[in-house]
C-alpha cells in the first residue's frame, strides 16, 4: 500500500495545487462560498519571508492526491508550542488507502520532532467519517470547549 505513496514538504510553484485541494476541501466541508485565498496568499503565507503556514502534500504514484496545512500555536498550560493541523484532505478516489493517516502519522512525527507539547485541530460536527478516523487513532474530541471566531468583518467592527 504505502509504496505507492509518497509525502513530501510543499514547495513554491504548489500554490494552484494547494488551491485547488482547499477548494474540493471546501466543496466537500459545503463551505466553498468561504474561500477566499489566492495563490499569492498561500505564496506569502508558505513561503514568503514570515511563512506563517507549512503543508504536506500526498502524492500516489506520482499524483497529488491530497495535504495536510499546519502551522505553530502556543500552549500556556503545557508551556510549549504545538501543531495546529488546520486542514486535511484527501480526495475521494483516494481514500481508504491510508493516506490520511499517513498524513497524521507524519504530522505526529514533525511535532514530536520539535518537541511540541501536542497536536490539535477542529473537525465539524457532521463529519462523522473523520470524527471516526480521528477516535481510531487516539484522539480525543474537546467537548468542553467551543470555538468563537471574529472574522474580517467583526475585527474591522471591533
Amino acid at each position: 500500500m504505502t509504496e505507492f505513496l509518497e509525502l513530501r514538504a510543499a514547495r513554491p510553484g504548489d500554490e494552484l495545487l494547494l488551491l485547488d485541494l482547499i477548494r474540493e476541501l471546501a466543496e466537500y466541508e459545503r463551505l466553498a462560498h468561504e474561500v477566499e485565498a489566492t495563490t499569492g496568499d498561500i505564496s506569502e503565507s508558505l513561503f514568503g519571508g514570515g511563512g506563517v503556514a507549512e503543508a504536506v502534500i500526498a502524492e500516489w504514484e506520482g499524483k497529488a492526491v491530497g495535504f495536510a496545512l499546519f502551522f505553530r500555536n502556543f500552549s500556556t498550560f503545557v508551556g510549549r508550542p504545538g501543531l495546529y493541523l488546520e486542514d486535511l484532505y484527501v480526495r475521494e478516489t483516494h481514500r481508504g488507502k491510508g493516506i490520511g493517516k499517513a498524513l497524521l502519522l507524519h504530522l505526529a512525527g514533525i511535532a514530536r520532532k520539535r518537541n511540541y507539547g501536542r497536536m490539535e485541530w477542529s473537525v465539524l460536527d457532521w463529519n462523522q467519517p473523520a470524527i471516526d478516523f480521528y477516535n481510531s487513532l487516539g484522539a480525543r474530541p474537546m467537548s468542553d470547549w467551543t470555538v468563537f471566531r471574529l472574522d474580517e468583518e467583526a475585527l474591522n467592527a471591533l
